[in-house]
């Protein structure tokens, strides 16, 4: 593998977001000592990331959509610090394939940055999902969700830990 010869480096990219309306899948608590948390509907704090295997991570916060011309904007400002040939990973999100972001792919070529995509229907070939999952369902807490700039102020809390507090074991 590329990647592990120090040939390449390789990132995975991906899409994420947050609101108010905490996202916990299931949990426990003592018995007679309920869990509560202030959830309110909210506009969505997004993330757009590029992450290796090494818990090295780029990331963009940003509220309102994932426009082709705003995650263009990132991986322009990723590609100018690009100092070995890199690849990132995509899935097949409609914004990774427009006209206007397929017209970028050979002036990122000429920089040493590659964009692969991941077949159809595979997200859990993508290393960027575990990261994802780990901020939503494990290292933000209850507190975090009292307000937009408390929920903002822990995910920059994570991103800028994130390799020495927070980290993940890729094992493949």
């Amino acid at each position: 593998m590329l990647e592990q010869k120090g040939k390449i480096d390789l990132f995975f990219g991906d899409e994420s977001g947050v609101s108010l309306t905490p996202e916990i899948p299931y949990g426990w608590q003592e018995i007679n000592q309920p869990i509560r948390m202030k959830t309110e509907k909210s506009k969505r704090l997004n993330i757009f990331g590029l992450m290796t295997r090494n818990n090295d991570l780029e990331a963009y916060m940003y509220r309102g959509s994932a426009t082709g011309d705003l995650i263009i904007a990132f991986i322009n400002d990723f590609a100018q610090k690009v100092v070995t040939k890199t690849t990132i990973v995509l899935d097949n999100a409609t914004v990774h394939h427009s006209k206007k972001f397929q017209n970028k792919l050979a002036d990122w070529t000429a920089l040493g940055l590659d964009i692969f995509y991941l077949p159809t229907y595979s997200p859990h070939l993508n290393k960027i999902e575990t990261l994802w999952r780990k901020i939503k369902y494990e290292w933000l807490l209850p507190k975090d969700y009292e307000n937009l700039t408390t929920l903002e102020a822990a995910i920059d809390n994570i991103i800028l830990k994130f390799g020495t507090k927070f980290t993940i074991n890729f094992t493949d």
